[in-house]
């Protein structure tokens, strides 16, 4: 089978894109002609449509969204991937520099930096202590023999998640 034209192409998709305006347009024009009844019918099934296919689109996107979130997470607790949160922290800092200069027409001025900055090394500082504090706990636990099971920071992570996921099924239906 030949190849058409990208001339022809194009031509065949303006084509398509025209009497899709002109159905659409029609049918607006003859809806605004009937009856009251008749447009309530038709706006009622057309909304209850919209709504219906938002809820299974949205649902499917928010549940791949959030179940990548959820891999991402487990595989920096699991270290198979390394996050650069200073980057990150870095880039937002920018960005939210940028829109609030935008907004209040005024940039943030070298106290709210430096505040931002004294706290980001506050909580490195924290979680540093965080993480030798579970190895000291862990190694006792190893040396005294208690090898009782411990929730960890993820699996109340997860539970919270599937928990707030159920909620929102059952309330979508």
């Amino acid at each position: 089978m030949a190849k058409p034209k990208t001339d022809d192409a194009s031509e065949e998709a303006k084509k398509i894109v025209d009497d899709a305006k002109n159905f659409i347009e029609k049918a607006i024009g003859d809806i605004g002609k009937t009856s009251a009844t008749k447009q309530l019918i038709l706006g009622t099934a057309s909304g209850w449509i919209t709504g219906f296919l938002t809820m299974k689109i949205g649902k499917f996107a928010a549940a791949g969204i959030g179940g990548g979130v959820i891999l991402l997470h487990i595989a920096s607790q699991k270290g198979y991937i390394d996050i650069n949160w200073d980057k990150i922290n870095k880039k937002v800092d920018k960005i939210s520099d940028k829109v609030e200069k935008e907004a209040t027409g005024k940039s943030p001025d070298w106290i709210e930096k430096v505040g931002r900055f004294v706290d980001r090394k506050i909580d490195k500082a924290e979680d540093l202590i965080k993480k030798k504090e579970k190895k000291a706990k862990r190694w006792f636990n190893n040396f005294t023999g208690d090898d009782h099971y411990k929730a960890t920071e993820t699996h109340v992570f997860l539970a919270s998640f599937v928990a707030g996921m159920a909620v929102g099924l059952i309330c979508g239906k």
